[in-house]
């Protein structure tokens, strides 16, 4: 069985839905089975996966988001 983890990801430039939209898909391409959560209004980002942190910020940074 895969080890789920919560991530939780500060993430700015998310501006409108389709930004939220775009990094949910972003994660899921990496992990197509991820519990994904974006909120603009809060710069959070919220991810139930069992990919490492470093490869799940990787993939919103190649969307064009900052990842604190």
């Amino acid at each position: 069985m895969s080890n789920l983890t919560t991530h939780t990801f500060t993430v700015t430039g998310m501006t409108c839905g389709h930004c939220e939209k775009a990094v949910v898909q972003a994660v899921r391409e990496l992990d197509p089975q991820a519990d994904v959560k974006a909120d603009r209004t809060a710069n959070r980002v919220d991810v139930t996966s069992t990919q490492p942190r470093e490869a799940l910020a990787a993939a919103i940074r190649e969307e064009g988001y900052a990842v604190a």
